[in-house]
């Protein structure tokens, strides 16, 4: 194989593994389709499904998205952000799913989890370590959930920590994805309130 096609044949596979979007199978599993009352990611699944379902799809995204990382890494190691961005537009718009997927957040980390796991971990534990601190002291007051106040803590760590131990690129790459994707559903969502 020559060397230029590795880069293309890396992200084709990131692509098509991110478009097998753990919660649509399962709720087709289950008899129905979950992108009818929610979004196919594991929030989605545990307000439709439940705790154990949103477990298992969790894990599933995740797992696409470390097998995109680990390709990435053996096939062709400079384009480690090309596979993180396919393997989340594959996730966002799914190929098998009439391109309706879910936000990108599991196979993002996944891919993290093999391409810059120090970015990773640093980055949850910031947002861990925040979360608790932030209930206990300022939330009341903010009157902003724990979740988007973690986000303005931890997303700066991690740039921070990915311009020192790796991963930017592929760090960027996944986020512009996963922001075009959450400025649609936005759009979407303000077009139904409208309606």
């Amino acid at each position: 194989m020559p060397p230029s096609a590795a880069p293309v044949l890396v992200a084709l596979a990131a692509y098509l593994l991110g478009s097998l979007v753990s919660g649509v199978l399962y709720s087709r599993a289950r008899g129905a389709d979950i992108r009818e009352r929610d979004l196919p990611g594991g929030s989605g699944t545990y307000r439709q499904f439940g705790r154990q379902a949103a477990v298992l799809v969790t894990a599933g995204d995740v797992l696409k998205g470390a097998l995109a990382g680990g390709l990435a890494r053996a096939m062709a190691p400079d384009w480690g952000w090309l596979a993180m961005a396919a393997v989340v537009a594959g996730h966002c718009y799914p190929v098998f799913f009439r391109f309706r997927g879910g936000g990108g957040i599991a196979p993002l980390l996944g891919a993290l989890l093999v391409l810059a796991p120090v970015t990773l971990l640093g980055t949850l534990g910031t947002a861990l370590l925040f979360i608790p601190l932030y209930r206990a002291t300022l939330q009341a007051r903010l009157k902003l959930n724990a979740v988007p106040a973690a986000t303005l803590v931890a997303v700066p760590v991690g740039l921070l920590l990915a311009t020192r131990s790796g991963g930017l690129w592929e760090l960027l790459a996944g986020g512009v994805v996963m922001a075009v994707r959450s400025a649609q559903l936005v759009a979407r969502g303000n077009q139904a309130e409208g309606a």
